[in-house]
């Protein structure tokens, strides 16, 4: 039995303690330390549902970095993430950018939103950590006896309602099933001497478990339940690694927990039991959104999502929890300024909702103070102006902390208008930022340039006329290493493209969504020093 001294909401932990205890924790907080303090089954599973105001709690497992580096850089993970849209979080290899606190909160941003909490252990390679829609008002880290580059990291999370929620976010060796046995005993004597038994559970993560029959399950037991049903994929499949023959990965609950899990439904999809997360099965794709197919098959993702979702009791007997989501525009749409739209919407437990657009993701406008919630859809007219950054959010109108926007960007199209400028043959410095780009890349003609020092970076720019494949050719010298990026107008900080192999030339191509302007940075790998070829094709690119 888990210890039962510790307060919990439930034990008495009431709102006049609550409020100063989470301040004081805020406040205190650093990452590694406490928590990061900015922000403002089918029906078998249900029958335990309580009676007063409900909430969806949708819990996650997910070790989907991808890439060279352990890492959520490349961006596959975080389009998985914004498709799926978890409330909490269990995430291993939590690395992105250099680490820093501003770029882990950028990370947290992307993936989430701007009002998610965040816990992540210090002082590790690949550290685990837990992400939360809802405060953090505890968290640390217990050693894992067995390996020294992460921890087992957990957090004390305020979910609406009488309880506490604790995660535990793991990721257990693979070096056998002995050995991920011994770090199973570890963790549950901490969780034994430290979570209390009237709170909710979760133990989720990377298991690297070959089986369902390891010792470690029958470990875990003794604090959450290890047994049927297990989260699927559209095609029924139940395991969790790249290959997909394997149980990798884990969202484990107690029996408290347990009693409230509920379908995972993701737009008109159901699974009874959780989903397994392969972008390359699932179908249709828009549903998840703006996840591509081939995200869970990318370079070094090893493990699928695993996500349960359970149906909670609120903060009270009498007032419903509300819940609103968007329906489309969700991401990838490409409409065009002046036509007719349809926004549409779920809402629960809301009589209005409020309707909101943005065309560069931070300033929103109103397109409706307060239409029925009951509708689910309302026609737009859309904006004139030509964008790739648009997002619509949809408010409960009495209380617009209930929202949800749009998953990822949709685009803005307005009658291109070409480049009156002549295409060019040969970079001109100082081209070392987007601002100052070289341009115009014509289609088909090749620009010659150099990186003249180990620090020199040369940025160029290209106009596309009409959505369409793009394919960009960088030609080195002899053995000379340069590496190209490619943006979008709207994003000069997360690539859409590179050629960053050592082959020579560095070949790739984009689809490119929408017509406008598109940039392409030229670097050296390691300070390399070359002269070089660029050159920019495709049907819709510009001459």
């Amino acid at each position: 039995m888990r210890q039962s001294h510790l307060s919990s909401k439930r034990a008495g932990l009431g709102p006049w303690l609550l409020v100063p205890l989470l301040s004081l924790v805020l406040a205190a907080c650093g990452e590694g330390t406490s928590v990061e303090p900015q922000r403002v089954p089918e029906e078998e599973l249900s029958t335990s549902r309580s009676a007063l105001g409900e909430f969806r709690l949708r819990l996650m497992a997910a070790n989907i970095s991808s890439g060279n580096n352990q890492s959520y850089d490349p961006g596959h993970g975080i389009r998985i993430f914004q498709g799926t849209k978890p409330d909490v979080v269990a995430i291993q290899e939590f690395n992105y950018g250099s680490n820093s606190t501003a770029d882990i909160r950028s990370f947290v941003d992307t993936a989430f939103g701007t009002g998610f909490y965040y816990y992540r252990e210090t002082g590790a390679q690949i550290p685990n950590g837990i992400i939360s829609r809802w405060p953090i008002i505890s968290a640390g880290e217990w050693t894992d006896p067995k390996v020294g580059n992460r921890d087992f990291a957990w957090a004390r999370i305020d979910i609406p309602g009488p309880k506490d929620l604790w995660v535990v976010s793991v990721h257990l060796l693979t070096s056998g099933s002995g050995v991920r046995n011994e770090e199973a005993v570890s963790l549950v004597q901490r969780i034994k001497d430290n979570i209390p038994t009237g709170d909710y559970l979760s133990i989720g993560g990377d298991f690297n478990t070959d089986s369902r029959t390891e010792s470690a399950f029958g470990t875990f037991s003794q604090v959450v339940t290890t047994s049927a049903p297990y989260p699927a994929d559209k095609n029924g499949n139940v395991n969790t690694n790249a290959g997909r023959s394997k149980p990798y990965d884990h969202v484990l609950v107690d029996s408290d927990l347990l009693a409230y899990q509920t379908a995972t439904v993701i737009g008109s999809s159901s699974f009874s039991g959780g989903l397994v997360v392969d972008t390359r099965v699932y179908s249709p794709i828009s549903e998840i959104s703006p996840a591509q197919s081939s995200d869970s098959g990318s370079t070094n993702m090893q493990h699928m999502g695993i996500i349960k979702d359970f149906l909670l009791p609120g903060d009270d007997g009498t007032t419903p929890v509300g819940s609103v989501t968007v329906g489309s525009p969700n991401g990838g749409e490409s409409w065009a300024a002046g036509s007719s739209q349809a926004i549409t919407w779920t809402a629960t437990n809301i009589t209005n909702v409020k309707l909101e657009y943005t065309l560069n993701g931070s300033t929103w406008n109103v397109i409706s103070a307060s239409t029925p919630a009951s509708a689910g859809t309302y026609t737009w007219v859309v904006p004139g102006s030509a964008t790739m950054a648009a997002r619509v959010r949809v408010s409960d109108a009495a209380n617009t902390s209930i929202t949800d926007s749009s998953n990822a960007a949709f685009t803005i199209t307005t009658t291109p208008t070409p480049d009156p400028t002549n295409a060019i043959t040969q970079e001109s410095e100082s081209n070392n930022t987007a601002a100052t780009a070289s341009g115009r890349v014509g289609a088909g003609t090749s620009v010659s340039g150099s990186l003249s020092t180990s620090t020199d970076v040369d940025w160029f720019k290209f106009t596309v006329t009409t959505p369409g494949t793009v394919t960009v050719k960088l030609t080195m010298p002899g053995g000379a290493d340069l590496d190209w990026y490619l943006y979008t107008e709207s994003d000069l900080n997360f690539f859409a493209a590179r050629g960053y192999t050592t082959s020579n030339p560095e070949v790739a191509s984009y689809n490119a969504p929408a017509a406008g302007t598109y940039y392409v940075k030229v670097v050296g790998y390691a300070g390399t020093m070359s002269s070089y070829s660029l050159l920019v094709t495709g049907a819709g690119v510009q001459p």
